[in-house]
């Protein structure tokens, strides 16, 4: 190995493990997490699922057809955050250098640590086997000197269909450990599709140029790798086949934007209709928005029709925002500018332009206010009015009120109906927080 040591570390169909362990009746059944109705999509699939054919982003009616013996289980996000939070603890027990892609992988670099930790291998064996114990939950590591490499080598370690991990390091083991010397050769011998960054669209370019693996992607001259896909992708896709990976793990990579989306089982033709899923979605991606102290600037809206036709609204506020009616007020004003009579099959509410929510949205310090916010500038000269800073302090009382509650009595303890009605929507994949490097 070189000096860099990159682990990555990916759970094992994590959302459908997890709901394993709370329902043991249903060990060895073949399960997924997902949406039970006719546009349900699997987010998860257990290993015997797999066995079938089933993966996650399938249609849970294909996956019935395939499987029809197949347990659909509700998701749970919440409770999948809960134990990721435990998870990337684990993670900083190792090394302080952790960068979270998602709930269930991250990125570890533990470089120069052979004399405390001892080699990669040992490194690696030991975390899997501190996850086991804790959580109950399988992992695989991949362990290269670049993070593309080290997805791969995750990928690698992973048990065949049906399996599962084996102790030790190789393939479908658990752990497996590329060192610089095979690197190429490892890269080299996937298929064109594995590598990181090329999508559907740039894999049927590349392969009218005959390019299958990545191998031939790395004997194709870098000219005319960027002459084909222009400078920015072609000259970083060369890189990439070539082992040339130089990106750090980012810790504590910036949170972009918190949204929720739902796909409904049947399509929407009045605006009324969506009342109560747009309420439901504001209090959800506001509750997330406080619990990682963060309030939004941008209030953004996904409509996406029957005919798959997607169009994104946004609206940029005076003031950053962590509460549930003002994202309501806004999505609901952008949802009513568009024709929905057309037939709306998905609607997704979400926030960014993120900033520290310290009292974000609540006229925290550093805001600057505007003049109609300003005591004595209402009508009654006291600040109490309609958006003053009365009537914010007593919105922002309310939502603490109601947090307090979920923090003690659980996330169903209270909440609007739309947020009730969320729990039995039709996408288990709504959840969605993106960060700058990451998908």
């Amino acid at each position: 190995m070189a000096e860099r040591v990159i682990l990555h570390v990916d759970m094992d169909a994590f959302f459908a493990s997890v709901e394993l362990l709370r329902h043991p009746e249903l060990d060895g059944q073949p399960v997924v997490v997902g949406g039970g109705g006719d546009r349900g999509v699997v987010a998860a699939a257990s290993y015997a699922a797999r066995a079938f054919g089933v993966h996650s982003a399938m249609s849970t009616a294909r996956a019935r057809r395939l499987c029809p013996h197949l347990v659909v289980v509700s998701p749970d996000h919440r409770h999948y955050a809960a134990v990721s939070g435990r998870i990337m603890s684990l993670f900083r027990d190792v090394t302080p250098l952790v960068e979270p892609l998602s709930l269930d992988e991250a990125f570890l670099d533990i470089s120069g640590t052979r004399r405390l930790l001892g080699e990669p291998a040992e490194v690696g064996a030991r975390l899997r086997t501190r996850v086991s114990e804790q959580e109950g939950l399988d992992c695989s590591i991949g362990i290269a000197s670049s993070k593309s490499v080290a997805k791969l080598a995750s990928k690698a370690a992973k048990p065949a269909v049906g399996e599962r991990s084996d102790s030790g390091t190789g393939p479908h083991t658990g752990v497996l450990v590329v060192g610089v010397d095979d690197e190429q050769r490892f890269l080299h011998e996937h298929p064109i599709g594995a590598l990181w960054g090329v999508g559907p669209v740039t894999e049927r370019r590349l392969a009218s140029l005959g390019i299958v693996t990545v191998g031939d992607l790395a004997r194709l001259p870098r000219e005319a790798l960027i002459a084909h896909l222009g400078p920015a992708s072609g000259a970083h896709l060369h890189d990439l086949a070539n082992g040339i990976d130089d990106r750090p793990v980012v810790v504590d990579a910036q949170v972009k934007s918190i949204s929720q989306e739902e796909t409904f089982a049947h399509d929407r033709h009045a605006i009324d209709e969506l009342r109560a899923d747009v309420v439901g979605m504001a209090d959800q991606v506001a509750d997330r928005a406080r619990r990682r102290g963060l309030a939004g600037r941008t209030v953004q809206l996904k409509v996406r029709y029957r005919d798959f036709t997607t169009v994104a609204r946004s609206r940029t506020l005076d003031r950053a925002t962590d509460q549930p009616d003002v994202i309501r007020s806004v999505a609901w004003e952008l949802l009513a500018e568009l024709p929905v009579e057309r037939g709306v099959r998905l609607v997704g509410v979400g926030i960014a332009n993120l900033v520290d929510g310290d009292d974000g949205g609540r006229g925290g310090a550093g805001e600057q206010l505007s003049f109609d916010e300003l005591p004595g500038l209402d009508a009654d000269g006291d600040g109490a009015g309609p958006g003053g800073p009365d009537e914010r302090a007593r919105r922002a009382a309310a939502t603490d009120a109601v947090d307090r509650v979920r923090r003690r009595f659980g996330d169903d303890a209270i909440g609007s109906a739309g947020a009730r009605r969320r729990r039995r929507d039709d996408d288990p994949a709504g959840d969605r927080t993106t960060r700058d490097g990451t998908r």
